[in-house]
């Protein structure tokens, strides 16, 4: 067992990788013409109109939108999820699929398997003894027989959170099926998260990032009409998804972000709970508040990875120095992904502000210029503020000598976290 332990650590080291570094950025500002032309071009993602928007809270509200529009699928559904665990949530949703299956539609189900390869083997008989397509991204376990050889495409993963039912609504964000993420937000024992219910022509691209995942693990292309329909305007949103596929060479998440942060004149509020920017990033924050942008970054207190979180708390020096307000989330675990930019433009997705998801994993955003539902994003994060502690570069300063080791042995691995 021990070799085998080496044997995936060094598979994983050989497998990291970063984004490319960017050495100028060009001048842009939110809602100018060449913002939008810059942005497409570096996300390789239309900005389309007519869609509507629909931002979704925590297990209370994201569960049950989901739930309803299973139960209302006609023809197709397609689900891509990074973590799907056991409990009750998850039989209620393998049971969902199950019956869909079962009265005619059909579901494809692309689960990741570092992030799912736990989930009860039950729950995946329900659903494919229904006639669920089901399978597992880059899996490098058959039956319980392990393939070395294929550790090393393991680490490239596909966290991307894709929902969509009938080619008409879609659902993104950073939810997973598991216990953690039902409740309020609120409390020690229920994740806070913010997602997205999606209606117009931008779906065709959440579902194109669906199809690109399913080819990639089965060798298989959905399309027509089912899957592919005449979408109609269903709002006055522009939005466009991004999708990142890291091994591919590609790192439209990193740009997103990045001329995001560029282009700001006012405003920058981030929330997420993996915060680790490099130098390149760091450096564009700063250079934000030199140049009167408020930036306000919202991060967890307690996360799932004490070396993730104390990695992240090591990064916090420069950025305070710089300006940069940093707040912890206190109530519970803080797993949205959002990003709002001078109260017009912004973004909801599976990414977060790590080397892991900006080089190595395949991650997705919707991105939106629109002041209604940006400000609707804005009251949530103040909201989220009144849960939160402040962070002073004193107190960063005067960090315990545990926190400062293990922010230094963590070297080797920074990169995977």
């Amino acid at each position: 067992m021990r070799f085998w332990n080496l044997l995936f650590a060094i598979l994983l080291l050989c497998g990291c990788a970063k984004v490319l570094v960017v050495r100028d950025i060009p001048p842009i500002t939110v809602g100018h013409a060449s913002f939008f032309s810059t942005i497409e071009a570096h996300t390789d993602a239309t900005i389309m109109a007519g869609n509507r928007i629909d931002i979704l809270l925590n297990g209370d509200q994201t569960y049950p939108a989901i739930l309803s529009e299973i139960r209302r699928a006609q023809s197709t559904i397609t689900f891509a999820e990074f973590i799907y665990e056991g409990g009750a949530l998850a039989h209620e949703v393998a049971e969902a699929f199950a019956e869909r299956s079962l009265g005619g539609v059909s579901v494809h189900i692309l689960l990741d398997q570092f992030g799912s390869g736990k989930v009860p083997s039950d729950i995946i008989d329900t659903m494919k003894k229904a006639g669920c397509h089901v399978e597992f991204f880059r899996r490098v376990t058959v039956e319980g027989i392990i393939f070395p050889w294929k550790w090393l495409g393991h680490n490239f993963r596909n966290h991307r959170r894709i929902l969509v039912i009938d080619g008409l609504v879609g659902f993104t964000g950073g939810f997973g099926i598991s216990e953690a993420w039902t409740g309020n937000g609120r409390t020690p024992e229920h994740w806070r998260d913010t997602n997205a219910r999606i209606e117009g022509p931008v779906v065709k691209h959440l579902q194109a990032a669906f199809a690109e995942s399913w080819l990639e693990a089965t060798g298989v292309a959905i399309g027509g009409k089912a899957y592919f329909p005449s979408l109609e305007p269903r709002g006055d949103v522009p939005a466009q998804i991004v999708k990142s596929s890291p091994k591919g060479g590609s790192f439209q998440s990193y740009m997103l972000f990045l001329l995001s942060i560029s282009s700001a004149q006012k405003s920058i509020l981030i929330t997420n709970p993996y915060f680790i920017p490099d130098k390149v990033m760091t450096e564009a924050l700063v250079k934000a508040v030199a140049r009167g942008v408020r930036v306000v970054v919202l991060t967890p207190a307690k996360i799932d990875s004490q070396m993730t979180y104390t990695v992240s708390r090591g990064r916090y020096g420069p950025l305070l120095l710089g300006g940069v307000q940093i707040f912890e989330y206190q109530a519970c675990l803080l797993h949205a992904k959002t990003m709002v930019v001078d109260g017009v433009w912004g973004t909801i997705g599976s990414t977060n502000f790590d080397n892991r998801s900006f080089a190595l994993n395949q991650e997705l955003n919707l991105t939106f210029y629109d002041r209604t539902v940006a400000v609707r994003l804005e009251e949530i994060f103040h909201e989220d503020l009144k849960y939160a502690k402040q962070i002073s570069y004193k107190e960063w300063k005067s960090r315990g000598l545990y926190e400062r080791f293990v922010d230094l042995i963590a070297f080797p691995v920074k990169d995977q976290l």
